[in-house]
């Protein structure tokens, strides 16, 4: 046999075994073809591959800025309905609030204030926050001996001024009103609270604060 014939039988050996490779492959996809008919729920590794496709970029993109606008609405929400944000400016909830800390307000706590509690009201159109010290049917007396509540002198670990009536504020001793609440500065002195403008209605509060932020020291 010449080299020239066994060049041939290569040739021809090599067409069979490409021609049995391209029938087995054929009827690999024809089963796989008959079985995505007959049970469509049965996905083979082919046939997921044909059917997957890259998600475009820009559908990436979509997603993300819909995902950054809904936290940015239910943000907006929260601090509309919810809860509120005031700077304070003012020295007169040293040293609990400073001026220059934001101060983070709850709204639906207006029914249920407690003594202690922190509140953010209004007078003369600006935001200030007090605290409360006596609510509904409670005695409030100031005398030399310091702020009474009840007949029972009160001991204020947290405030380091002398609570002092001022000349022209209201008179003492007084019963809070139903609805109203006793408010005053934690620095007693020079603070605009209730022993100038009186108790303050609770349907006129804004809230009960929840969190200082100190932003001096961001």
């Amino acid at each position: 046999m010449t080299p020239d014939d066994l060049k041939i039988l290569e040739q021809i050996e090599q067409e069979l075994l490409d021609k049995r490779i391209a029938a087995k492959y054929a009827a690999k996809l024809e089963l796989i073809d008959s079985i995505s008919e007959e049970y469509p729920e049965i996905t083979t590794e082919e046939t997921h591959k044909t059917k997957t496709q890259i998600t475009p970029v820009w559908k990436d993109l979509l997603f993300l800025l819909i995902k950054i606008a809904s936290i940015i609405i239910i943000f907006i929400l929260l601090f509309t309905f919810l809860y509120g944000m005031i700077r304070y400016d003012e020295p007169s909830m040293t040293p609990m609030i400073k001026d220059g800390d934001l101060v983070i307000f709850y709204r639906y706590t207006k029914s249920g204030y407690m003594i202690q509690d922190a509140v953010v009201l209004e007078f003369k159109g600006k935001r200030q926050v007090r605290r409360v010290v006596a609510k509904a049917g409670d005695t409030v007396d100031i005398t030399e001996a310091g702020l009474i509540v009840n007949g029972a002198l009160q001991q204020e670990p947290e405030i380091y001024q002398k609570t002092e009536r001022y000349e022209d504020g209201i008179d003492f001793p007084l019963t809070v009103p139903e609805g109203q609440i006793f408010v005053l500065g934690d620095s007693r002195i020079g603070a605009t609270d209730s022993r100038i403008y009186g108790c303050v209605k609770i349907e006129d509060t804004f809230g009960k604060v929840m969190a200082v932020i100190r932003r001096r020291s961001i």
